[in-house]
C-alpha cells in the first residue's frame, strides 16, 4: 500500500484541493523511466504526477544532482561556482533556485497559516536607557 498522506489534489477547482491526507487520492499508474506514480483524485477525477507542484516536476536532471545543486546554493556558493561543481549550466542553477524559492515561499505561507497564535500576542519590551548611559552614548 502506498503512503499518500503527504500528497493533496493539485486541481484548483477541486473541493479537496490542498487537503493533505484526506484519503481522496489513489495511484492510477506509473510513467517514465523512473516509474513515477500517477495520482488520481477521487473527488474531481483529475490525474497528476506525484511531483507536480515541486521543483522536481518535469525535471530532466537526476534527483541527486538537483539536491547537490541546491545544497551548494544553501551553503553560500555562487551560481557560477555551483554550475562548475555540479557540472551544469549557470542558467540551470538559476532556474532551480527560482523553482525551489517559489516552493519554499508556498511552504512558508502554509506553515505560517496553520501556526498557533500566541495567547498573549506579540512580545513588546520597553527599552529604558538610564541618564548616565544615554549621556555616554551621545557624541560630544
Amino acid at each position: 500500500m502506498d503512503d499518500l498522506s503527504q500528497f493533496c489534489c493539485q486541481n484548483v477547482a477541486c473541493a479537496d484541493h490542498g487537503k493533505r491526507g484526506h484519503g481522496n487520492l489513489t495511484v492510477s499508474g506509473h510513467y517514465g523511466r523512473q516509474q513515477r506514480r500517477l495520482l488520481r483524485c477521487r473527488t474531481c477525477k483529475t490525474r497528476f504526477s506525484e511531483r507536480k507542484g515541486t521543483p522536481l516536476f518535469d525535471c530532466r536532471l537526476p534527483e541527486d544532482k538537483v539536491v547537490t545543486l541546491l545544497e551548494h546554493i544553501a551553503d553560500g556558493c555562487g551560481v557560477r561556482q555551483t554550475g562548475r561543481l555540479v557540472g551544469v549550466n549557470k542558467n540551470t542553477v538559476i532556474r532551480f533556485c527560482l523553482l525551489a524559492g517559489e516552493q519554499a515561499q508556498q511552504l512558508h505561507d502554509e506553515l505560517v497559516a496553520f501556526s498557533p497564535q500566541h495567547p498573549r500576542g506579540p512580545v513588546r519590551r520597553k527599552v529604558v536607557v538610564r541618564r548616565q548611559e544615554g549621556e555616554a552614548l551621545r557624541p560630544r
